[in-house]
This record gives C-alpha cells, sequence and structure tokens, in this order.
C-alpha cells in the first residue's frame, strides 16, 4: 500500500489511527505532534528513510499520513483532505472536546477504507488529476523530520517490508480477476457466434432438404 499509517489528532490528542502494517509509525507522529510549530493551518510533508509524514492541519484538527515516497503528494494530501471532511462532517463540535481515542472504533474502520482506496485503487488519482492539484499541495516542501525533531529525540522508522509485498499482490489479484473477466466474455461472445452460425447452417439444411421434398410433387 501507498499509505501505511493514518491518524486524526486534536493538537497532540490522538482521536482515530489505524496501521496498515506492523510500524513504529505511531510513536513517530506522536512525536511530530508536539512538535510541529503554530497553531496556524498548514500543510506540511516530513521524509524519513524511503517514507513521508504528509500533515494536514485545519481549524485545529490534524490529519496526518505516512506514505511511501513513491506515492508522491497529490494522493496523500487527496486523502488527508477526505479524511478531514469525513471526520468533521461525522462527529462536528465533538472533536473539540473528545477524549482520546474518543472516536477510534468506528472511524478507524474508515481509515483503514480510505486508505485502501487512495492506495491501491487508479480511481483516486485519476479523480485527483481531472479536479487539479490543489494549490496548496503544490507549495509544499518536503523537508527531513531532522528540521522538526531533534536527531536525538527521532526513533528509527521500522515498517514491515510485507506491506508492499500486499499492496502488490493485491494489484496483480486485482489484474488477474479482469483478466479472466475479459477471457469469460470473449468465450461467451464466441460461442454465442458459433450457436448463431450452427442454427444458420441447420437452417439452411433444412430449407434445402424441405426444397428438395417439394420439387417432385410440383413436377407431377
Amino acid at each position: 500500500m501507498a499509505i501505511l499509517y493514518a491518524l486524526v489528532a486534536r493538537g497532540s490528542v490522538v482521536l482515530a489511527e489505524f496501521t496498515a502494517t506492523s510500524t513504529n509509525a505511531s510513536a513517530i507522529a506522536r512525536q511530530i505532534l508536539e512538535k510541529i510549530p503554530g497553531n496556524d493551518d498548514s500543510h506540511v510533508s516530513y521524509s524519513q528513510d524511503r517514507y513521508i509524514f504528509h500533515v494536514k492541519r485545519t481549524d485545529g484538527l490534524t490529519v496526518l499520513c505516512m506514505a511511501d515516497e513513491t506515492a508522491g503528494r497529490r494522493i496523500p494530501f487527496a486523502f488527508l483532505e477526505d479524511i478531514h471532511q469525513r471526520f468533521v462532517r461525522n462527529y462536528g463540535r465533538a472533536v473539540h472536546s473528545a477524549q482520546a481515542y474518543a472516536m477510534n472504533d468506528e472511524f478507524s474502520r474508515v481509515l483503514s477504507q480510505q486508505m485502501e482506496y487512495y492506495s491501491n485503487d487508479p480511481n483516486a488519482d485519476r479523480i485527483n488529476r481531472l479536479k487539479g492539484e490543489m494549490s496548496q499541495v503544490r507549495n509544499v516542501m518536503i523537508e527531513n523530520i531532522d528540521k522538526v525533531l531533534e536527531r536525538g529525540d527521532r526513533l528509527e522508522l521500522l515498517v514491515d517490508k510485507t506491506a508492499n509485498m500486499q499492496g502488490n499482490t493485491f494489484r496483480f489479484r486485482k489484474q488477474a480477476r479482469r483478466f479472466r473477466s475479459t477471457v469469460w466474455w470473449r468465450n461467451v461472445k464466441l460461442t454465442v457466434a458459433l450457436i448463431l452460425l450452427l442454427l444458420v447452417i441447420i437452417y439452411v439444411v433444412l430449407a434445402f432438404v424441405c426444397h428438395g421434398l417439394a420439387l417432385p410433387s410440383c413436377l407431377k
């Protein structure tokens, strides 16, 4: 999967989170929440190894995800925008006073579903291309995580490599299903065409036979 981890927080209070693989991204994300400067709305990205932590903060609500660097910026920030809208729509003013993990049981499922969608469904990127890149995303600079975390405080990012393997397996299975479907429809069309051809041949033969039987009676 391109997006491996995501959370929604108010300040440093995590309200919901989900991880698609075995990783310590949660601990690093909490460090980022405590260190990101100011209270203004912002869009920032921090790189660590081959992964990037993308952060969107709007009206005191922070949405963060960790994605593979190959995912670029458009898809992760489209994911964050989508999650922010869904969270505010579902919980409204409750987000300003909710306790830690108050929405986790319900909203972690939403995070999981949308992470899979934005990671694996081609339509996710196609829709965002049609909309055009968000202007604020074009201006996001990807900085090294050392910009926000001191080297001595920064944890080594650990990610289970099977996550990428699972993503590749998902795409392979999807392509295999599409191929089988194409072959099945091709076989159906061929079968129908053969049946129609056989019916035409039978009709011609019967017509010829009937015509041949009727001819002697006409001669008499």
